[in-house]
């Protein structure tokens, strides 16, 4: 039985694969960019010479500590200077 080509066409419209795909990939989107803004604050704080424990900012480091050269001072004249491990 024929009824005409208008009852068995299929829509043209986005299929739902398509969708869910989309909604997976902006989920995930979403859940990389909030763990990298929370990250980011941190990076500061990390390369700072304040965060390590003993550690001071000054022109010259004296005995007993060793310059570290992966932090930063406030003062960029100024060496990290933190407590050498061998005592």
């Amino acid at each position: 039985m024929y009824r005409g080509d208008t009852m068995f066409k299929k829509g043209q419209g986005i299929s739902m694969n398509v969708i869910i795909i989309a909604a997976i990939a902006l989920l995930v989107l979403v859940i990389l960019s909030v763990l990298v803004l929370n990250t980011g604050g941190k990076i500061g704080q990390g390369t700072s010479c304040d965060g390590i424990q003993g550690s001071d900012c000054r022109d010259v480091c004296e005995e007993g500590y060793i310059t570290e050269i992966t932090k930063s001072c406030t003062d960029k004249t100024e060496k990290c200077c933190i407590p050498s491990p061998l005592g």
